[in-house]
């Protein structure tokens, strides 16, 4: 008889810096996808707002909503046996305030099976870390570049000043996070990051020194095309498996092929 496995948590997570064993992490925004990534021994699925351009097709993060959230970590949160399940906290939904941080992340774990929150921003998002940490909500950070400032930025770019990128991980270490993503960070800075902070990095076009890597799932899949940032490294080319699945059913319905009489009742 095989036994269920047993979920990662928050503790366990933050200890494997300690244990100096590298963390994967992929984006999940439904059922099945979950279940399979969750099968295939990946440590934490992210239920990122990175929806707004996979699977919505908008241009940026910022019009994902909470609702929006919530409908799809309730999907991921429940297919996941073992992986720790963290749900970004949108455009939004937390920056007015610490109490509509709190009343946010406490929606998303409430409402869903999720462990944890995430959210951007470093020093300036302090003070929120804190509180939500305070009432037993954990949070893993974001910092380096951030999606949701994309209009403030004016574009997707590395972020090289190693000041504020350093002064931001250590803000979001010292406020009580668990871990802390680093997206577009020069690999020696992460390095450095890395070496001095005491919880878990999570890389993405960080460098291989990171304790972990996280990709958007579709990047890894090769799945919706468009533009692939150079950090991402393509595992499988699912547009095409899909588009030729689709021409070959196109071409059975239309030639009368599709269905046999194996696939019709009687």
């Amino acid at each position: 008889m095989t036994s269920e496995p047993r979920p990662v948590t928050v503790p366990e997570f933050a200890a494997w810096k300690a244990q100096k064993r590298r963390i994967s992490v992929l984006t999940a925004y439904d059922f099945p996808t979950a279940q399979a990534l969750d099968s295939a021994g990946v440590d934490c699925l992210l239920v990122g707002d990175s929806m707004g351009t996979t699977v919505q097709g908008w241009d940026t993060t910022l019009k994902v909503t909470l609702d929006q959230i919530v409908y799809h970590a309730e999907m991921v949160a429940r297919a996941a046996k073992r992986a720790l399940v963290v749900a970004d906290l949108p455009f939004l939904s937390y920056q007015a305030s610490t109490r509509q941080a709190i009343r946010s992340a406490g929606r998303v774990l409430k409402e869903t099976n999720c462990q944890a929150v995430k959210l951007e921003g470093g020093e300036t998002q302090a003070k929120t870390i804190r509180k939500l940490v305070d009432v037993g909500i954990p949070v893993m950070g974001h910092v380096g570049l951030t999606p949701q400032s994309i209009r403030r930025l004016g574009g997707y770019r590395v972020e090289r000043s190693a000041e504020r990128v350093t002064a931001d991980a250590l803000a979001v270490s010292e406020s009580g996070a668990f871990a802390v993503v680093l997206e577009c960070v020069p690999a020696e800075l992460a390095a450095s990051i890395t070496a001095k902070l005491p919880i878990p990095t999570i890389g993405i076009g960080a460098g291989a020194q990171c304790d972990g890597q996280v990709l958007v799932l579709h990047d890894m899949l090769g799945f919706g095309g468009g533009f692939s940032p150079r950090f991402a490294r393509r595992y499988a080319t699912l547009s095409d498996t899909i588009k030729s699945a689709a021409l070959r059913y196109v071409a059975d319905v239309a030639e009368g092929r599709f269905p046999a009489d194996s696939e019709s009742y009687r």
